[in-house]
């Protein structure tokens, strides 16, 4: 087992060598040495059974692992009950997707506080993942993870502590730890190896060692202002960070194998692969 590299999406090199759909992505992936893809469902799931599996085939025989972004207007603490059941759905409808691509990991953006504390809030979106679990197994869908993802803005609910406490709700609970939000968050703070190896350790203190060490991770540099997250930048990047180098030190020196996904603006691709190359597995091709 080694860690995983990929896109979130199709990045602009994708488009550019005359690629079209997203059913090419996994050959293209593969001939970087990639390993995992995400596909996007942040504004709906509107991906047909026919084109998931179709996609799920393609992953298959490139040897690239397939999870999938739940639509970002997903709200577990809403004060409208009718919006937090449509939450429910939509985890729902990233599940059966996911799953028509023989993939298991789904991630959920927790939303905003509905006007509560963090700790009311919090306790919200706990029974609605709860039951959004609920859901999934009633369907056949259990072997799904859910992966409530931290968050960049400060007025958002998931920093790291709220995603470490949804996932001890249930075991099946994967946390997604996006490194360039909670640098954000934290207005820079997550930016070296000190700091990379104390999150290490919190997972694996609190979750676990399976969860420590095969956890979901979304990784780029992120511009912040006093409240947080601004906007996704690339790479080339030398003032926000977070520093990529560190943490891959770290988890390739503690043996992890998490799934890294990177959400760069448009290099996603070529900034995923530079993860792997600093992560240095011998199992990849360089």
């Amino acid at each position: 087992m080694t860690a995983k590299f990929g896109p979130a999406g199709n990045g602009d090199a994708f488009y550019e060598a005359g690629y079209k759909s997203t059913v090419q992505a996994p050959a293209w992936l593969k001939g970087l040495g990639l390993t995992a893809y995400e596909y996007q469902c942040g504004r709906g799931v509107r991906i047909t059974e026919e084109s998931a599996r179709a996609l799920g085939t393609e992953a298959e025989k490139n040897g690239i692992q397939l999870s999938l972004h739940a639509p970002y207007f997903i709200s577990l603490a809403s004060d409208d009950p009718q919006k937090r059941d449509n939450s429910i759905r939509y985890i729902l409808e990233s599940a059966r997707a996911v799953h028509q691509m023989g993939g298991t990991r789904i991630v959920a953006h927790p939303g905003g506080l509905g006007g509560l504390s963090r700790a009311d809030a919090t306790a919200l979106a706990s029974e609605t993942l709860l039951r959004a679990q609920a859901a999934l197994d009633a369907e056949g869908l259990g072997d799904v993870s859910i992966c409530p993802e931290t968050m960049g803005k400060i007025n958002q609910l998931g920093d790291l502590d709220e995603v470490l406490q949804f996932c001890r709700l249930d075991e099946r609970f994967l946390p997604c730890i996006d490194f360039g939000h909670l640098n954000s968050r934290t207005q820079g703070e997550l930016n070296s190896k000190e700091a990379f190896a104390a999150l290490l350790d919190r997972l694996h203190n609190e979750l676990g060692e399976y969860r420590g060490k095969n956890f979901h991770a979304h990784f780029s540099k992120i511009e912040y202002t006093k409240g947080g997250e601004k906007r996704h930048l690339t790479f080339a990047d030398e003032v926000f960070g977070p520093h990529p180098a560190p943490l891959m030190v770290l988890i390739r020196e503690r043996g992890l194998t998490p799934t890294f996904i990177c959400e760069s603006d448009g290099t996603q691709a070529e900034d995923a692969r530079t993860l792997m190359l600093l992560y240095g597995d011998d199992d990849h091709e360089q």
